[in-house]
């Protein structure tokens, strides 16, 4: 089941770190893709090393660039997100030819498809991040820092905050998980596709919302993504062992999201009375 969750569950670390601002991230699904794309193009030619680090500088700057366009211009996250991954995605098929690139280095595949022991590298990876990310968010100044700009963005600046730079960097850690899915991913497959992000978005909100973490912001922490990434993997795997339709499965998810930020607003609106 982790071995499923390695995926999402790294790029819902960032998306908590968004949600948690009061932003959105749209583009995390065309990061990912163009990061395997990206990867899987250069792995043959260059120490996998340096292809993955190449990735990940690729994934923060895209993040970045988001952060921004949001708070530089003054562009709606969701607006902001919704066009710079379909940028990203659009960049990823023209640098594809909208081809696979295959990858014929074995040692590629150890990230995706590895195991130490009896562990795959992938869960390690995963439950590395979700400590790391944990302790930031929850046990230093960054992290307050942006439960506070959730709260409220304008006292967050009057008490001396750099909102902007809190959230840009909110936004690249974002593109970076992204980056590195897209890492893991391309291991895992043997080849980068441009088209492998186009409903993943979906399920990486998904995984955040029932975990708790509030739309609206201040909200959220990692261990509660780690919990709602768990129930939406055992979903679909009750789903898939009952043979429904993906079809149907993507319709219950988009039911789940709509019913987790209702419940989310109820409760707020409780708590304010």
């Amino acid at each position: 089941m982790f071995s499923q969750l390695s995926i999402i569950g790294i790029m819902s670390i960032g998306m908590t770190f968004v949600l948690i601002t009061g932003g959105l991230d749209m583009s995390v699904g065309g990061i990912y893709a163009a990061s395997a794309v990206l990867v899987a193009s250069i792995a043959d030619g260059t120490p996998l090393i340096i292809a993955a680090l190449i990735t990940i500088v690729f994934g923060f700057t895209a993040g970045l660039l988001n952060g921004v366009i949001i708070t530089k211009l003054s562009v709606p996250p969701f607006v902001a997100t919704l066009g710079t991954g379909s940028i990203f995605t659009g960049f990823a098929l023209v640098y594809s030819n909208a081809q696979p690139f295959f990858v014929k280095k074995e040692s590629f595949g150890w990230l995706g498809s590895g195991a130490i022991g009896s562990i795959p590298v992938s869960v390690i990876l995963l439950f590395v991040a979700y400590i790391i990310t944990g302790v930031l968010l929850a046990f230093t100044t960054y992290g307050r820092s942006l439960y506070a700009i959730g709260g409220n963005q304008e006292a967050s600046r009057l008490s001396g905050l750099r909102v902007n730079w809190l959230t840009s960097s909110a936004y690249g850690l974002c593109g970076l998980c992204a980056s590195v899915s897209g890492l893991v991913i391309a291991s895992r497959l043997g080849q980068g596709q441009a088209n492998i992000g186009d409903l993943i978005v979906l399920d990486v909100i998904a995984a955040v919302v029932i975990g708790g973490t509030s739309l609206s912001g201040g909200q959220g922490a990692i261990w509660r993504t780690v919990i709602g990434g768990s129930i939406l993997i055992m979903i679909s795997n009750v789903f898939d062992s009952l043979s429904l339709s993906p079809y149907w499965q993507s319709i219950f998810k988009g039911i789940i999201i709509i019913g987790a930020v209702m419940f989310d607003y109820y409760a707020r609106s409780k708590i304010n009375k």
